[in-house]
């Protein structure tokens, strides 16, 4: 996934300071993820999450690299998130796109706004978006972001950004199911819930820690299941 250290500096430069220099970062959750595009394989998801710092000074930093090909080529998502811990809301992210439609993507989070600078080849965008309260980003094609959602229960409305398509939505969590997952030849206690926005769902399953497991957007005929569970 590249070095791990280095993406820990890169984001702490960009997004401000994590935590003191003595507090460590604790892993909660790295993998793989095999994705699929209307039933093809067509790419892979490598992240990790760490935790960092105490009390108040708690934040999340999300790093992954995820390869993906379709009709424009290959392409190399490197997504670099920091969250408030524990309950998940962004304050600051970075994007970098390599090979079709290359873009690079900084947010950073002032006051009541996401500032935030696009890179183009043709040339450089800025927008601004609103940050309501516990906005998350949820990037298009990255299922880990989505670990950040675990805490919200039924009838929750939370703030969304999704940098790369510039939208703003609000996402309504449904209810949480108790079932069984496959992965490959294991069978997993799963809990899936649904959250969905103007007539799009996106089902998610998580494991009862909170991990992600399954992403599935029919709408982006998407589905991402975790690869390094599978027995």
């Amino acid at each position: 996934m590249g070095n791990k250290i280095s993406s820990l500096l890169i984001v702490a430069a960009l997004i401000g300071p994590v935590q003191p220099a003595s507090a460590q970062s604790v892993v909660v959750d790295q993998g793989t993820f095999s994705i699929e595009i209307n039933g093809v394989a067509l790419g892979s998801e490598e992240f990790s999450i760490r935790r960092a710092g105490f009390g108040n000074d708690a934040a999340f930093i999300a790093d992954a690299v995820v390869k993906l090909r379709d009709e424009r080529g290959q392409r190399e998502l490197h997504p670099l998130l920091r969250a408030t811990a524990p309950a998940g809301a962004s304050d600051g992210y970075q994007l970098k796109v390599t090979g079709s439609a290359p873009v690079e993507v900084t947010m950073n989070l002032v006051g009541p706004r996401f500032v935030s600078r696009f890179e183009l080849p043709e040339g450089q965008e800025e927008r601004e978006f609103r940050a309501r309260r516990n906005t998350r980003i949820l990037e298009s094609m990255v299922a880990h972001h989505y670990y950040f959602l675990r805490d919200l229960r039924e009838g929750d409305h939370t703030a969304v950004i999704t940098p790369l398509e510039r939208v703003e939505i609000s996402l309504l969590v449904g209810p949480w199911l108790e079932e069984e997952l496959s992965l490959g030849r294991n069978i997993v206690p799963a809990r899936r819930v649904s959250f969905s926005s103007d007539g799009t769902q996106r089902t998610v399953w998580f494991d009862r820690q909170g991990r992600v497991l399954r992403v599935d957007i029919p709408a982006l005929g998407y589905v991402a299941v975790r690869a390094d569970l599978v027995g």
